[in-house]
């Protein structure tokens, strides 16, 4: 009776899971075809970034779709969307190839997207896949990277570059040239902003070399009366590193386009956002010269009155961060002096800072 029982119970089982497997093939879905992928056809040069040249950047998608759309980032410095952020989408043609505009960078990604991507003007890293992102495919630019031109300086014992192209710092494209940075004859170094061409125009001078943990010293003449629009700053940055907000510090003299802004100065890490990366403060008219000392896992900032360091000197503001320090990579020093967007309280004539020296401690 048993084997008879066996027996007949078997096949109908055997039947039972044929029928079941039967059932769910018909409701495995269908393949939807190969993976989409994106070639370039058209790649523009690795160069420092600058709206002053633009090239041409072409490409085609391969197992595209209806509703899905292309966007270009550039990366010279942060990653910035191109051409522009007021219009970022690049339609694909009813022959699945897509072309636009860029201004240059060292290398170039195009994202995939669907309709409800909303691209952010610049990113700190590289776009990667996910979410209204379908796919990103980022390539270098071609030949030997071209850096901007500059124009040489000798300041302080070192040797440093200064800027001759445009820059989107505080808000506005500002113009920058090598004429608005000078050391006199007694060493000092001269920072102006001037207008030209119905523009104004700024200064910025890199060090040409990356230093490091150590105290960087920068001793500037009275500096308290600067307009509203005007910001003064000593600042390390990193355009590879933004993985760590660029390696980012900053000594800044400014009130960043307020005129009632109680404070007119202020010593930051990044990203500033952060409750308690930027501690603002007051200095008073004369010289002050402003410290970093930068160490792992903290930054001490100081500012006294006068052109030294001496413990007999008047201390101005003291602050230390101690989390989100950087570790050092391939920054370098910059002073800065430039305009900010401010609608109220426009800059309205030209202005000049002086540095008296610049020291750094290993």
């Amino acid at each position: 009776m048993m084997l008879q029982s066996i027996d007949g119970i078997f096949p109908k089982r055997m039947l039972f899971l044929a029928f079941c497997l039967a059932l769910n093939a018909c409701h495995t879905p269908r393949s939807q075809g190969p993976e989409p992928s994106i070639e370039f056809t058209r790649i523009p040069p690795a160069a420092q970034g600058g709206r002053e040249r633009v090239d041409t950047i072409s490409g085609r998608v391969i197992g595209t779709r209806p509703g899905l759309q292309i966007v270009v980032y550039a990366h010279s410095g942060p990653w910035w969307v191109q051409p522009w952020p007021d219009r970022p989408f690049i339609p694909i043609r009813a022959d699945s190839t897509w072309s636009t505009e860029t201004h240059l960078g060292f290398e170039y990604a195009a994202l995939l997207v669907d309709q409800g991507f909303r691209p952010p003007p610049t990113m700190d890293v590289a776009p990667t896949k996910g979410g209204p992102v379908v796919l990103v495919n980022i390539v270098k630019g071609l030949g030997e990277a071209q850096l901007a031109p500059t124009k040489p300086l000798h300041f302080s014992g070192y040797d440093w570059k200064v800027r001759t192209i445009a820059s989107d710092r505080g808000g506005l494209n500002n113009l920058y040239d090598g004429d608005n940075a000078r050391v006199d004859s007694q060493g000092a170094l001269h920072l102006r902003i001037v207008k030209k061409q119905d523009k104004w125009s700024c200064a910025e001078v890199v060090l040409t070399q990356s230093l490091g943990y150590g105290t960087y010293v920068l001793t500037v003449r009275d500096a308290s009366k600067l307009e509203p629009a005007a910001v003064f700053s000593m600042t390390t940055f990193d355009d590879w590193g933004g993985n760590q907000y660029y390696r980012e510090m900053d000594v800044e003299i400014g009130r960043w386009g307020d005129a009632l802004s109680k404070s007119n100065a202020q010593y930051g890490i990044q990203p500033f956002y952060i409750p308690g990366n930027v501690f603002p403060f007051t200095i008073p008219a004369g010289t002050i010269t402003y410290s970093m000392q930068w160490e792992s896992g903290r930054a001490s900032f100081k500012s006294w009155r006068g052109t030294s360091v001496n413990p007999g000197a008047s201390m101005v503001a003291e602050h230390e961060f101690s989390s989100g320090i950087p570790s050092p990579g391939q920054e370098r020093l910059q002073l800065l002096f430039y305009v900010v967007a401010s609608e109220k309280y426009p800059m309205e004539k030209g202005s000049e800072v002086v540095i008296e020296k610049f020291q750094y401690l290993p």
